[in-house]
């Protein structure tokens, strides 16, 4: 399978806009490019807040504007305070923080591997989050910290291998999915396992967390996630930064004094980590990353946004949640299984395309 044809992505170095007298049409297309970015990320911005006041605002009791706005305030409304204060808000918080952390990472994973499909989702870095994550809750009872560090330690020893197969992200075509995949396969039977040896309560509640449901939101599972972004968040920034000498190609970013195993690395270790937090808290929202890293490099005209991807990463989750919790009558649909159904076609059309271009 080749990384390049016919996906949005080249394994070839990005040329270069020319320079001197003769660069005079490109500066219009740059500022353009640029106006089209900003507005994007404003209208994004926009939309998440939206659905973070409608997942707040709408549910079984229906608030006035006065009463919504007299809850928001600190004064208590029977009925209505707990709904919005302790089960509306931390859902539409831990959406948004989960959706951008696992947007951003894989607009990280997309962009230093060349590949749409190499998202975390795709390539068993959530599995691998969601396995040891799950063998923590079973086996040892972990929650909170404890529970994201240990699946920390599963997405980025995975990731470890998966990098070391791809020849320190070289090679990121038909092996690096296959490996990615096979992966997933392993984690996967290693659930089955724990879920099956388990006592049927634990099992149960470890099988609604690996749907990827927001229902078990909490201000504390907020603070968990909120530190880990903050701590993650800034030094993905940084790593994006990077990624773009890396862009010019391993020869000329050597040539230019920058370590690229290192790097690489060290963007590995981030994108991992954002997904490995995010999973913890919500349990593995399938098709995020992928979609959200696809859809923020499309709105920033074909380049690679990690903001962008983080924004639309959040709106799909926020969406995801509002559809499940209100468009099903009395049913409410995990958020997980929404971004599944919305990722798994366009998953499934970027492998015909790049299997037709062989």
């Amino acid at each position: 399978m080749s990384s390049s044809a016919a996906l949005p992505f080249s394994d070839h170095p990005t040329p270069q806009q020319p320079t001197g007298p003769d660069s005079r049409p490109a500066r219009p297309v740059r500022t353009a490019r640029r106006r089209r970015r900003l507005l994007s990320v404003v209208v994004a911005s926009v939309l998440v807040l939206a659905l973070v006041v409608a997942i707040a605002f709408l549910g079984t009791r229906v608030p006035t504007v006065g009463q919504f706005w007299r809850v928001l305030t600190g004064e208590r409304v029977p009925g209505l305070s707990f709904q919005i204060l302790e089960d509306r808000l931390p859902r539409a918080a831990v959406g948004l923080l989960a959706g951008a952390a696992l947007g951003f990472s894989g607009s990280l994973f997309q962009t230093m591997l060349r590949n749409p499909l190499a998202s975390p989702d795709v390539i068993g870095i959530t599995g691998a989050a969601s396995a040891a994550a799950v063998t923590g809750k079973l086996v040892w009872g972990t929650q909170g910290w404890s529970m994201t560090l240990l699946a920390f330690a599963g997405a980025v020893g995975v990731a470890v291998v998966l990098f070391l197969l791809s020849g320190s992200g070289r090679r990121t075509g038909g092996r690096l999915i296959v490996s990615g995949i096979a992966i997933a396969a392993a984690t996967g039977a290693l659930v089955d396992h724990l879920l099956s040896r388990t006592d049927i309560r634990l099992a149960s509640d470890a099988l609604l967390w690996l749907t990827g449901s927001l229902s078990a939101s909490s201000w504390e599972r907020v603070t968990v996630l909120g530190l880990a972004l903050l701590v993650l968040l800034p030094l993905g920034a940084v790593g994006a930064r990077s990624l773009r000498l890396l862009e010019l190609g391993d020869d000329l970013a050597s040539a230019l004094g920058t370590n690229v195993q290192r790097n690489r690395l060290f963007v590995l270790v981030v994108a991992a980590g954002l997904a490995a937090a995010a999973t913890s808290i919500t349990g593995p929202i399938v098709f995020v990353a992928f979609l959200g890293g696809l859809t923020g490099r499309a709105l920033a005209g074909g380049r690679p946004s990690p903001t962008l991807s983080a924004l639309c990463g959040a709106v799909l989750v926020l969406a995801a949640e509002l559809l499940g919790s209100l468009g099903f009558g009395d049913i409410r649909m995990p958020a997980g299984v929404i971004t599944g159904i919305l990722g798994a076609p366009v998953l499934l059309v970027l492998l015909t395309r790049a299997g037709s271009s062989r």
